[in-house]
């Protein structure tokens, strides 16, 4: 049935056929034409959280936390949302979105559109889900560099009593300058003002909201051995392992392979794989890794597994192969 559909959206704009096949799960979900998906699992603990399988969705897909109820429904394991600033905006300029059918990927350079942080709280407190929600949060596009502390905060703070974990966003392509926040300089102010402001607002609601940082699949070896050290410095509770990529080279035949954005699926696959795997090596198995990037089959999934990752999302898979690819992952992690 999903083939089917999925044809018929791949003739449509990939924004317009997102917004559309959201709108369709809503409707599907309200009238009851869609059952929540139970693989039988065993629950594991990462990060002080309960999560009742290993596979996740991860942010871009629901922007503004609108849909939560009825992709719980797929049968995540965990959900993520966002990426969420503290002021709305629109994002990029459209086109801003490119199906690469054949290699099974995406280009997006959407920028951050979404609803801003207070509206966005309001659509979390109207979804029925009771599982592990993360946040995935950012700064706004005007914001310079050296005031994005300051953003994070904003989303941190008002994020918190809502988020089963808090994702930063630092390394999203599509963003003037956002990459620069994984240097060592602007990394380790923003790392130390989270953690003074977790160990605050622990203090505050008696509960522990675990963060992670989001980073790219473009650095050196050199700029992922510094970002590992300060994320143990600072005792960093995870790290999700990768954004996209702004690397071409899979995809040079492609005809938007000159399209500005990050490219996610198939072709960053074995990327993002090498990234969790020196990572992990970096870490020491000391810190949690959810992986990310390219999983479009079951094997896939278990190869990020395999090289240290304990948790993995999905997001142009998903849209590729339909929700049969959170069953086959659930049943092939667990």
């Amino acid at each position: 049935m999903y083939r089917f559909i999925r044809s018929l959206l791949f003739l449509l704009n990939p924004e317009i056929a997102h917004h559309i096949s959201m709108k369709g799960l809503k409707l599907a979900c309200f009238f009851g034409l869609i059952r929540r998906k139970r693989i039988t699992s065993k629950p594991i603990m990462i990060m002080g959280l309960k999560f009742p399988n290993r596979v996740g969705l991860a942010a871009g897909l629901d922007k503004n936390a609108e849909y939560i109820t009825p992709l719980a429904k797929l049968g995540f394991g965990f959900i993520e949302v966002g990426t969420v600033t503290p002021r709305s905006q629109p994002g990029n300029t459209r086109p801003r979105s490119f199906r690469l059918i054949k290699e099974k990927g995406i280009i997006n350079r959407f920028g951050f559109n979404n609803v801003g942080i207070d509206q966005f709280i309001k659509n979390i407190k109207k979804a029925k889900f009771k599982g592990v929600l993360g946040i995935n949060i950012g700064k706004n596009f005007d914001t310079p560099i050296e005031r994005a502390v300051q953003d994070y905060l904003i989303c941190f703070r008002k994020a918190y009593r809502y988020a089963g974990y808090i994702a930063i966003n630092v390394s999203s392509p599509n963003t003037k300058n956002l990459r620069h926040l994984q240097s060592e300089k602007y990394l380790e102010t923003l790392l130390k003002s989270l953690k003074n402001e977790q160990k605050k607002l622990h203090k505050k609601f008696k509960k522990l909201v675990p963060f992670v940082v989001k980073i790219s699949p473009d650095n050196s070896s050199k700029q992922l051995k510094s970002i590992a050290n300060l994320l143990l410095k600072y005792k960093v509770d995870g790290v999700i392992a990768t954004n996209t990529t702004i690397d071409r080279r899979a995809i040079l035949n492609s005809k938007y392979s000159m399209e500005e954005g990050g490219l996610s699926g198939a072709p960053l696959n074995k990327k993002s794989t090498n990234v969790i795997k020196y990572l992990n090596k970096c870490l020491n198995g000391k810190i949690p890794i959810i992986g990310v990037g390219g999983i479009i089959t079951a094997d896939d999934g278990i190869e990020k597994i395999k090289n240290g990752a304990s948790l993995i999302q999905i997001y142009t898979g998903l849209i590729f192969r339909g929700h049969e690819l959170v069953n086959e992952l659930c049943k092939a992690t667990r």
